[in-house]
């Protein structure tokens, strides 16, 4: 089976909403699914984790960057006629049960 990714969505976000990745529209349906107050991705979304001591060190004396790959999951919905944007959710790993 594919890994799969799920963002739990935070109790104050109401049923209507739209998702987006990195700032790309996602598709319900396509991209992702809702499994009660879960966003199921069919695919990883990666995140870059913690840094470690000697990358930061690394980092900031200007011998390296950080190029690992990190996506942004955002959810945007309405309250009171007014747009409102939960942002910097943290996906994680999708087991189903």
């Amino acid at each position: 089976m594919a890994e799969r990714s799920s963002v739990d969505l935070p109790s104050y976000v109401p049923d209507g909403f739209e998702v987006f990745v990195n700032g790309v529209a996602q598709a319900r349906g396509v991209d992702y699914e809702v499994v009660g107050r879960t966003i199921v991705f069919p695919r990883p979304i990666a995140q870059e984790g913690r840094l470690g001591f000697w990358r930061w060190a690394s980092m900031w004396l200007g011998i390296a960057g950080s190029y690992r790959k990190h996506e942004n999951v955002d959810v945007v919905y309405e309250i009171g006629g007014r747009r409102q944007v939960a942002t910097g959710l943290r996906p994680k790993a999708y087991v189903e049960g």
